[in-house]
């Protein structure tokens, strides 16, 4: 789950238009945007697809800042980009990072972006 907290709307939307404002407004209120007096918040939700353990080399798992488990970078017995996968490293392996902050580290840097 990601969460984008506005503190202060009031003041950073000063000057923009009051129909610009109403379409902002109705979009958010789509997103599930919960708001009180002082701050608005909007979560967003992703789904991981895990990768095929059966396809991998190497089954080593991390947590991330999220504190969710994630499968550490890995190669793919059948050559195929593995399900999952965000970015294919230098070194020929697949990460499924969900942040680009230290993807592929120790594995040469990200070759190939994929997601």
């Amino acid at each position: 789950m990601k969460s984008i907290t506005m503190a202060g709307i009031k003041r950073t939307w000063a000057g923009v238009s009051r129909g610009l404002l109403v379409g902002i407004f109705l979009a958010t209120a789509a997103l599930g945007v919960h708001a009180d007096d002082k701050q608005a918040s909007v979560e967003v939700r992703t789904q991981q697809v895990q990768p095929n353990e059966a396809d991998l080399q190497t089954h080593k798992h991390y947590l991330n800042k999220d504190k969710q488990e994630v499968h550490s970078p890995s190669k793919s017995k059948s050559g195929e980009v593995p399900a999952g996968a965000s970015a294919r490293c230098r070194d020929g392996s697949y990460s499924f990072s969900t942040h680009h902050r230290g993807t592929c580290s120790h594995h040469g840097g990200v070759g190939t972006w994929l997601q």
